[in-house]
């Protein structure tokens, strides 16, 4: 944690108008420390960036600076609050290998997750149940291995791998945890549907963001942070993702960063499985378990945990009737619509709806857009 003086050069250097992370660099790279660059003869400064950024660097604070400034201050000195910066021991190492690391880290909770070991698990926003329940399932075994599991806190896969990587800390409190790296200022909670889970991983995990305190959500900031996402992590897990979801920005970003991939696959019919698939035939590696996960990391865990699928958390294991087993049977993993089922079950719409609605009831079964049936166990 800076001194309170050099926080405040180093909020300057992060709030001049058009200074970003390598611009930064090349400043430092120059001058040193940034209250070097402040007292910087304005010819010398020229020398190393445009004639609007010398100007800009060498303009008073403005009173909203000042404000931000004691703002940021009050935040740090509050428990469990660091701000770190490219010159702080405490900077995760990880992130000074990437092309671009921030130039300055607010981070809330346990900091020394950012030097241990992680994967980074991401997918869709808007993820079946089967996605959810393995991405819960992969980061909780991950997590009791000893991998901090980092994701970026939005709906769908993100919140479940958190979830997951939480559980973990609860049966074996040295588990690796989670890392959430978020979108917005670190005093921010968003979406605010997590705001309960975001408390979770302030006391069990960290949350992590480069943007300054009271940064809003705003939808150019959620891709930029991705690289610190796959940065931060030795490989990338994807769970699920469409051909345009936001996941293989993080899978592209990861695999430039030299970052290791790993994609679960599905069904060739659902929309979700195409961009693991993707993935997959760009030399990601296909995994059926987070076994798969730590023998391509040559890990050594901390404990042997290996998900079940069948009798994960989340499944009712209760015995079904003959009939529903037979509906079971003939659903298989890809969606079909009840007419197709019925024909496969020789059962009329009347008795199947029952058994779907008692496979559904035991969390067997999911329905899909379209009055589309998939089995789940």
């Amino acid at each position: 944690m800076p001194a309170p003086d050099d926080l405040a050069s180093w909020l300057r250097l992060e709030q001049t108008p058009g200074v970003g992370p390598d611009t930064a660099r090349r400043l430092l790279g120059a001058f040193g420390l940034p209250e070097n660059i402040f007292v910087t003869a304005y010819a010398a400064l020229q020398q190393v960036v445009p004639e609007r950024i010398a100007h800009a660097l060498l303009a008073p604070p403005s009173d909203a600076l000042t404000l931000l400034i004691e703002r940021t201050r009050a935040w740090a000195a509050q428990p469990d609050n660091h701000v770190l910066t490219l010159a702080d021991p405490d900077y995760p190492p990880a992130l000074l290998e990437i092309s671009d690391p921030p130039i300055l880290l607010y981070a809330k909770g346990r900091l020394a997750l950012l030097s241990r070991p992680s994967l980074a698990v991401v997918g869709s926003r808007n993820a079946t149940a089967q996605g959810i329940s393995n991405a819960e399932k992969f980061s909780e075994a991950l997590s009791l291995a000893g991998l901090s599991i980092i994701s970026g806190m939005a709906l769908g896969i993100d919140t479940a791998a958190h979830r997951g990587g939480l559980l973990a800390v609860k049966q074996m409190p040295d588990a690796g945890s989670t890392i959430a790296v978020i979108g917005t200022g670190a005093d921010l909670v968003y979406p605010a549907r997590n705001r309960a889970l975001a408390h979770q991983i302030a006391e069990a995990g960290c949350i992590l963001s480069e943007y300054a305190l009271g940064m809003p959500a705003i939808a150019a900031n959620f891709p930029r942070r991705n690289r610190i996402i796959s940065g931060l992590a030795r490989g990338v897990l994807v769970v699920e993702a469409a051909l345009q979801s936001g996941s293989l920005i993080t899978a592209r970003m990861a695999a430039e960063q030299g970052r290791d991939m790993f994609a679960i696959p599905g069904s060739i019919h659902a929309p979700l499985s195409k961009g693991c698939h993707l993935l997959i035939k760009q030399g990601a590696k296909l995994v059926e378990s987070a076994q798969d996960i730590l023998e391509e990391l040559q890990y050594a865990a901390t404990a042997t945990v290996m998900p079940s699928m069948a009798g994960a958390p989340g499944f009712d294991t209760q015995a079904i009737d003959a009939q529903a087993a037979r509906v079971l049977e003939a659903l298989g993993f890809d969606a079909v619509d009840a007419d197709t089922l019925a024909g496969r079950c020789q059962l009329d719409i009347a008795a199947l709806n029952a058994q779907l609605l008692t496979l559904e009831l035991s969390r067997r079964l999911e329905i899909l857009p379209g009055n589309l049936y998939r089995r789940l166990d």
